[in-house]
């Protein structure tokens, strides 16, 4: 009988602990890491892995899987970038609590905020819940090739206490609050992760309103915060626009001192946040330098819009001559797209703006006019782009209208063309500023919102951006380290939410590995699919270079494709390893 379940031998192990890669062995054992090192002894399951780099699993902190998680086993795109443990239910929006008569609701405020399709939620989820704990039982129903967790969301928990009361600026009352409370707590008792909410103009739900928690008092926040605290873990996850008279900080860190806490934030250059990044990070610091624990959530490229005749968003979506069409069949609108009468119309007019959401008018003038501020995808798109390859640049160069050199490239490929615009996280037209940030102990690596806005990018990549961008083909500035950047996708996003049992490479910890060609690694070209339930679409990104994932032990992924396991399971609060009893 063979000694164990399977060994990776004679990789490149970077082992997730931020020490030096070394060549060596993993031996794995009922799910778990036996050895590392030289391995001896035979195994039922044997993968060579020389030439390649040997990593945990990754572990994404930010998605959105809250609706498909009840359904899909294979939980793409997430999965296919080694990732092998999501944590979902951010940013206030999710399916639980749930009174029956809020089910669309609750989908209309994740199809605005989350641009995740309403038709696909409404057929694809089963509803067999209404609490949260039963919530957290459905899910626990269904294997998949990942982990996941999620948070309590505030959008739902309202929703279920106010009811018809919950409209934007509502202001509940001290039972009301109350309420809520109990409902955290019982969520977080039962499993959940943390507790989060959304409080900037960004996110609406479909019909175009606020979503709830966005006006919300300290008061409220502070009194659901404490739920956490009497239950003893949880992460409080919010995403906002940091007004200065909010003061969210404040707050924040005295909920993070009072409860001992982590509280975090989604840091970004963004044009709805009132505080520059760097304020952003500054403020967070001076309140942690006084005992809090508050982290901000960074992302590692420029958060915006992949834009597409089939998305969700496009240049001349506010052109009377798109809105003529909006509603035909696919082939139909092709065919008046590529027809050169048409192209000419659409191109002679100008934008009607009366149906657009007046708050972020900014946003939308950007997306629809910002010429400079948009790039063309090239098969290698570096996703880093200087102002060489945006869209205005290359017109201007080619002798021709911007406006019509982005037409004809949204018409490239039978009309499947791209446009790239970071819309966030791009002030500076580099990256540059991310770089001290991935090396400080106060920021974890985030914001891929795996699972969400389907129309509109597919960061869920983000992963493998990481190690082809920053670690290995980076042009325009300072790289970060192997050893570094797997730390930060693996250890401190997994320790952030108290899974302790996952993201390093060691003797009783889970078996979540990846093994990477790196130097073959390489994002591939996005495509709109549509297969969600009810033919619902959503823009998909595949990778080169990952030989295999490994999840609990079990073989997830080979050379990109699913092997049809699924090892994964729900986590139900915080992990520990036993490590040293895991070890014999």
């Amino acid at each position: 009988m063979a000694a164990f379940d399977l060994i990776i031998r004679n990789g490149t192990i970077v082992d997730g602990s931020g020490s030096a890669r070394f060549m060596g062995d993993i031996a794995v054992k009922d799910g778990l890491i036996a050895q590392v090192g030289k391995v001896a002894g035979s195994a039922d399951q044997e993968i060579d892995a020389s030439g390649m780099v040997v990593t945990p699993g990754f572990v994404d902190i930010h998605t959105h899987y809250d609706g498909q998680a009840t359904w899909d086993q294979e939980m793409a795109p997430s999965s296919w970038h080694g990732v092998t443990t999501v944590v979902m239910g951010n940013c206030g929006v999710g399916f639980a609590p749930a009174h029956p008569d809020r089910h669309e609701w609750l989908i209309n405020l994740m199809e605005g905020v989350e641009d995740i399709p309403g038709t696909a939620l409404a057929e694809g989820m089963t509803w067999d819940w209404e609490t949260f704990p039963e919530y957290l039982d459905a899910l626990e129903k269904l294997p998949r090739s990942i982990d996941v967790g999620t948070h309590v969301p505030h959008g739902a928990v309202r929703a279920y206490v106010l009811g018809d009361r919950e409209q934007p600026g509502a202001v509940p009352t001290m039972q009301d609050m109350e309420q809520m409370s109990a409902i955290v707590e019982e969520g977080v008792r039962a499993g959940a992760l943390g507790f989060s909410t959304s409080r900037t103009v960004l996110h609406k739900s479909i019909d175009g309103e606020l979503v709830p928690g966005t006006t919300a008092t300290a008061d409220e926040l502070i009194t659901i915060g404490r739920a956490m605290g009497r239950a003893g873990h949880g992460v409080f996850e919010m995403a906002s626009d940091l007004r200065r008279e909010w003061n969210e900080f404040e707050w924040m860190g005295n909920l993070s001192r009072e409860t001992g806490l982590p509280v975090t934030f989604a840091a970004l250059q963004s044009i709805a946040k009132e505080l520059t990044l760097d304020e952003q990070i500054e403020t967070m610091r001076a309140e942690n330098d006084n005992g809090a624990h508050i982290v901000a959530q960074i992302a590692l490229r420029g958060n915006g819009i992949v834009m597409a005749w089939q998305g969700t968003v496009h240049p001349f979506v506010y052109r009377p001559s798109w809105k003529a069409i909006k509603e035909l069949p696919w082939d139909r609108q092709r065919a008046k797209l590529l027809d050169p009468a048409f192209k000419a119309q659409m191109l002679s007019e100008g934008n009607d703006y009366s149906e657009a959401p007046q708050d972020i008018l900014p946003v939308v003038m950007v997306i629809t006019q910002g010429w400079a501020l948009q790039y063309e995808m090239d098969p290698d798109f570096d996703y880093e782009p200087e102002v060489s390859a945006s869209i205005n640049a290359r017109g201007n160069a080619a002798a021709r209208d911007p406006q019509e050199y982005a037409y004809d490239l949204l018409c490239q490929n039978d009309g499947t063309g791209f446009i790239y615009l970071p819309i966030l996280n791009y002030a500076d037209g580099n990256l540059d500023f991310l770089h001290a940030l991935q090396h400080s102990d106060d920021t974890v690596n985030s914001l891929s919102d795996g699972g969400a806005h389907c129309g509109t990018i597919c960061d869920a990549a983000s992963p493998t951006f990481m190690l082809q961008h920053w670690v290995r083909d980076r042009k325009r500035g300072d790289k970060i380290s192997l050893e570094n950047a797997i730390m930060r996708q693996c250890r401190d996003t997994a320790r952030l939410y108290g899974l302790e049992d996952r993201g390093v490479l060691a003797p009783g910890y889970l078996a979540d590995i990846n093994i990477i060609d790196l130097d073959a690694l390489k994002l591939g070209k996005p495509w709109l699919a549509f297969d969600l339930p009810a033919g619902g679409k959503r823009l998909l990104q595949k990778a080169e270079g990952y030989v295999a994932t490994v999840k609990n032990g079990v073989i997830t992924f080979r050379n990109g494709e699913w092997t049809g396991a699924a090892p994964g399971s729900l986590i139900r609060g915080p992990q520990r390893a036993e490590l040293a009893e895991a070890a014999e």
